[in-house]
């Protein structure tokens, strides 16, 4: 089940893709795509419901961000070793946790804003994982459990902040429209192995990530018991897994978006994003 929001900033509606890849309207079933919506019981209910006996969405809508309420945007970094490599960074002993602001999260295909005062925002196509029910002090055997499904994120990232200014690397990390999330919301049924989906980023059409999260360092299971242990997870809660090798920082020399770049990325059987760079004014 492939669950969106569609819709004007700010009034988004719930929605469901169907199997024509149709958006079909949920508003008469369910307030949005947020809170006890994810939890497994929810989804199952949801499941059952045929798509083709819900409106049709005609023409091709703004979408918005696939899930709402997001209280914490938890980010995973180096997670891919290769990826820690080419930054000039060794792979950690455990986990790397920063946030990313949840008013950085935006629609998978709005305008990407280059922030004031920048001169290095980068790229990061990443595997995002959405919480469904409350976890806390859960095992890893038990962690998909209270995964509601699975998204494709950008994790884009301001490199002079996030390195270069003093601090922790949130700061790089949260500037507006620097988490696009979405297209939809897969459930957890429709991933067979979150371990073996290929991730891809172009800037221009040129390929410049290509990897697959069977290189992540920690997997997913992992990450998701790890971090119940520091902090409960609530439903909504999105961690963004890493990123594989291609970044901007990371190239000889090193590369990073300007005003009038187009960027497209995606992670296999959870779509594709696609943003025009311009400088926010």
């Amino acid at each position: 089940m492939k669950l969106l929001r569609y819709g004007p900033v700010g009034a988004e509606k719930p929605g469901m893709l169907d199997q024509n890849g149709n958006i079909r309207d949920l508003s008469g079933v369910i307030d949005d795509v947020a809170g006890a919506v994810l939890n497994p019981a929810s989804l199952a209910k949801l499941g059952t419901i045929d798509p083709e006996t819900l409106p049709l969405v005609s023409g091709s809508p703004r979408l918005g961000p696939c899930v709402t309420g997001t209280g914490k945007y938890i980010c995973i970094g180096l997670n891919y070793s290769d990826h820690a490599a080419e930054t000039g960074a060794t792979v950690p002993p455990e986990p790397i946790i920063f946030m990313k602001a949840s008013s950085a999260i935006v629609g998978p295909n709005d305008d990407l804003l280059i922030p004031r005062g920048s001169t290095k925002t980068d790229w990061e196509v990443e595997l995002g994982v959405v919480i469904g029910k409350t976890a806390k002090y859960i095992s890893e055997d038990d962690a998909l459990d209270y995964v509601a499904g699975y998204v494709t994120l950008h994790d884009v990232s301001e490199r002079e902040f996030q390195i270069e200014r003093s601090g922790q690397w949130t700061k790089g990390k949260s500037c507006d429209t620097f988490g696009p999330t979405g297209p939809w919301l897969v459930t957890k049924d429709e991933v067979a192995d979150p371990q073996n989906l290929r991730l891809w980023l172009k800037v221009n059409g040129e390929t410049l990530q290509n990897g697959s999260t069977n290189t992540m360092v920690y997997g997913v299971k992992y990450l998701v018991s790890y971090l119940s242990q520091f902090m409960s997870l609530h439903p909504g809660d999105i961690i963004s897994t890493g990123t594989p090798p291609g970044v901007g920082l990371g190239l000889k020399p090193p590369r990073f978006l300007k005003a009038g770049d187009v960027v497209e990325l995606g992670v296999e059987g959870l779509g594709e994003q696609r943003q025009n760079v311009r400088n926010d004014d």
